[in-house]
């Protein structure tokens, strides 16, 4: 017998298995050793003081339950299978790359970076001594700028089966559990370089191809049709068409497609700052108490508003919020100063911190008019050099105290931090344009009437977050996902515009290569 429930518990209830199964037991009048279960939702409310955990159960009554994880699947054999060209080994990229051998084609992957394993060298070197490698960073390298990421599964996709596949094959390749059922699942930076490593030893053992330390610099055009890609080595390779899967930061790409008349388009995005607070002052906010004990995750929070400038309208919003965290640099090139965060898979870091970002539109770049669609990019591109002048000239980021931000007033001292590089005090209106600090000093405000623990001279505003999406979108139709001109060219992930995240990327990189497959198959 198979029977659904659906409880409202307290956290010690809630998390702690042994007490879950003597409520199923009593709930359901069946002995404690005649029943097993699956949890399939759980998601905590905790709108009011007293918190409660949804838990949402699959309860078998003499009889056993099936195993939750997949079992890891073994692809078929690809070699010598019709080749589909990927260029970028994100999740848009390795995700097309199974999705590609499971419908019996042969996937070749370059990666401009280097393994997961080789990039970490390069990310050390970008805390500890300044060195920012163009093709290697917290941006460039096998899984992209996810890898070294929260991890966070969140989506707002309503495809609920692509994204239940997702999860699975991420459970099968060591992801935990637990993402198949939490309201809000992540994996953790410190988990993701393995299980990184272990979608592309799928790709490799079905005969795929992946290049590292690959840079596509050309692409091989025939009469209107993507037939593949030339590399920096000079060499050519083809298939029956293109994936472009390169992540929002590869700039070069951009300018490639606009010097190949290949269309592309200005698209709207966000640009501000890190704002770190201490974790124990999130918690105590969010779950209405002075300590979340031992059985509540790290609190997160999402918070946005608009404001009104005489430049017009702007949003004003979180992103990326990371509990327990850390900010890392993630700048792509030398001579820019970018900031992004992470966080483990316990979250147990001392601060949490979150992008704070203001939304950009073409409205605001009149004076970018001359770069055209690039427009948006020469526009992000500036500000990470101005913010690297003023954090001089090196990885250290420009830092301000909340509140001394918002009175305009330049911070005499600096708190500790999680970012490893160091902070330097300066006034972020030095480098941040003047819609950007405005908009961020009144939404602070309308913030601080919301809640007021928020605002607090102990946060601090740490720049520049730039690169919270593709300031180019790729134009693709609707129902084929093919570039409008380009035949065989699938502009696909965050890169293309058409994802935010891990989980849309991953999925747009599935419904690409199975369009290009239907189509040029």
């Amino acid at each position: 017998m198979v029977k659904e429930l659906s409880l409202k518990l307290p956290p010690h209830l809630a998390y702690q298995e042994e007490e879950l199964k003597k409520i199923v037991s009593s709930e359901t009048g069946f002995d404690i050793k005649n029943i097993e279960f699956l949890i399939r939702k759980r998601s905590i409310d905790a709108r009011r003081k007293q918190i409660v955990i949804n838990v949402n159960l699959e309860v078998y009554i003499n009889e056993p339950a099936p195993d939750p994880v997949p079992t890891p699947k073994e692809y078929q054999d690809a070699t010598g299978k019709p080749e589909v060209v990927i260029v970028g080994a994100g999740p848009a990229g390795l995700f097309a790359a199974l999705r590609a051998i499971e419908l019996g084609y042969r996937p070749i992957v370059f990666e401009r970076g280097k393994d997961v394993r080789t990039r970490r060298r390069d990310l050390a070197a970008i805390n500890k001594h300044d060195i920012v490698n163009p093709e290697s960073n917290y941006c460039f390298g096998e899984g992209g700028a996810g890898t070294y990421s929260d991890g966070k599964l969140y989506t707002r996709s309503k495809k609920r089966g692509d994204i239940m596949r997702i999860l699975e094959i991420l459970v099968a390749h060591g992801a935990r559990e637990n993402i198949l059922y939490e309201a809000h699942p992540h994996i953790g930076t410190n988990k993701l370089p393995p299980l990184v490593a272990s979608l592309r030893e799928s790709i490799l053992k079905a005969g795929g191809e992946i290049h590292f330390e690959t840079k596509v610099v050309d692409f091989i055009l025939d009469k209107g049709r993507m037939k593949g890609v030339v590399t920096e080595e000079g060499n050519s390779f083809e298939g029956i068409g293109v994936v472009l899967a390169t992540g929002h930061s590869a700039r070069d790409i951009f300018i490639l497609l606009h010097k190949r008349n290949i269309e592309i388009e200005f698209k709207p995005f966000a640009l501000g700052v890190r704002i770190e607070h201490d974790q124990e002052l999130i918690d105590s906010m969010q779950y209405h108490a002075k300590s979340r004990g031992p059985y509540l995750p790290p609190a997160a929070y999402s918070i946005k508003t608009q404001v009104d400038l005489k430049s017009g309208r702007h949003g004003v919003f979180s992103f990326c919020m990371c509990p327990g965290g850390f900010i890392v640099p993630s700048a792509t090139a030398p001579g820019e100063q970018v900031v992004n965060g992470m966080s483990p898979s316990r979250r147990d870091g001392r601060y949490a911190n979150s992008g704070m970002v203001v939304t950009v539109s073409e409205n605001d770049l009149a004076e970018y008019h001359e770069h055209g669609p690039l427009k948006g990019m020469a526009f992000q591109s500036e500000v990470e050099k101005k913010a690297f002048k003023t954090g001089g000239e090196s990885q250290k980021a420009p830092a301000q105290r909340m509140v001394d931000f918002v009175n305009r007033k330049v911070s005499p001292t600096l708190r500790d931090t999680s970012y490893q590089p160091g902070l330097v005090s300066s006034d972020l209106r030095e480098y941040l344009p003047d819609f950007v600090s405005e908009s961020l000093r009144q939404g602070f405000l309308n913030f601080k009437r919301k809640m007021p623990a928020y605002f607090t001279n102990s946060a601090q505003l740490i720049g520049v977050e730039s690169r919270t999406s593709s300031p180019v979108r790729i134009p693709r139709d609707k129902e084929t996902l093919e570039h409008i001109n380009v035949k065989a060219l699938y502009p696909c992930g965050e890169g293309a515009g058409y994802a935010g995240g891990i989980m849309s990327a991953a999925m747009d990189g599935e419904r690409c290569v199975e369009k290009l497959i239907e189509s040029y198959g």
